[in-house]
């Protein structure tokens, strides 16, 4: 980060310390992040450059810290995620520098990746619900967007793994009711577009828990509203975790052998176009189990 830049603008401009943080944050702050490099919140921050009529992201000396170049490395990896690469996704995570990622929808792209990769590799639960609260308490206060509703998913998770059943029921009812009103949304709506893998996400994984709770039916709405998403949109990443979760849902069901065979069918070929080993493994065995059992 380029402190001298900052400083530089603000004499130019003529501001005193005391002037410029004035309804901020205290002098301490300011002169602590000019003098030795210490930056404050990102709130701060943004309200200090914003004052004087530049954005954090002009502080920015390295190249590889620009938003563009975190922005195309946070969406590889947010791909990964969805194909449960998840040791590509742990070594990716490890490179980025927390501290050079300062817009904040980055960020929240960011805590959400780390807090639902830990969470699905069942690491500690304070690490998981750290990285959520970034995102509730912090950069999204007012809880307006999809990482919200993310953070409320990967919360669900480790509050199952625990065994904390009536606040991971709280977190995956909230993410059920966004995702009702965000289908309603038209498909020519830009942000709706710009978030329909992540809405696929929320979709899977509340599926997922609700089949968890023998609630086949709601599991099955849900994969179905999936599917139908992933045919709108012409897009197959999540097809393969859809298929095989809407199969087991079927063998549960006791459902007749020729859809069970189809689902898994569907399941495997979609899996090999992505290149999903996780779900191809996953199909065999239970294409191997369901048979011995029939």
């Amino acid at each position: 980060m380029d402190i001298k830049k900052f400083v530089d603008r603000r004499k130019a401009l003529k501001l005193s310390q005391m002037k410029l943080c004035k309804g901020i944050c205290t002098q301490a702050t300011l002169s602590k992040f000019e003098r030795n490099g210490r930056v404050p919140s990102l709130s701060i921050l943004n309200k200090l450059c914003s004052r004087m009529g530049m954005t954090v992201d002009e502080l920015n000396q390295d190249p590889s810290s620009s938003v563009t170049v975190i922005r195309r490395r946070l969406n590889a990896i947010e791909k990964d995620l969805m194909m449960e690469n998840y040791l590509q996704v742990q070594s990716a995570l490890k490179k980025i520098n927390e501290a050079h990622i300062t817009a904040i929808p980055l960020r929240m792209q960011f805590f959400y990746l780390r807090g639902m990769l830990n969470a699905v590799t069942n690491k500690k639960p304070d690490e998981v619900l750290f990285d959520f609260s970034q995102i509730l308490d912090e950069l999204d206060e007012k809880h307006q967007t999809i990482f919200t509703q993310l953070a409320y998913i990967g919360s669900g998770i480790t509050y199952t793994r625990i065994n904390q059943p009536a606040r991971a029921d709280f977190f995956f009812k909230k993410a059920h009711e966004f995702i009702n009103e965000a289908l309603k949304t038209s498909s020519d709506d830009e942000e709706g577009h710009d978030n329909y893998l992540r809405l696929l996400t929320l979709i899977f994984y509340t599926a997922n828990y609700y089949a968890s709770k023998s609630n086949l039916s709601l599991s099955d709405k849900l994969l179905k509203s999936g599917v139908e998403l992933c045919s709108q949109n012409h897009v197959t990443y999540y097809l393969p975790r859809l298929k095989f979760l809407a199969a087991q849902n079927a063998v549960h069901e006791k459902a007749n052998e020729d859809d069970i065979r189809q689902l898994l069918d569907e399941a495997l070929a979609f899996a090999r176009l992505n290149h999903n080993q996780v779900i191809e493994l996953r199909v065999a065995a239970l294409k191997n189990g369901y048979v011995s059992n029939v």
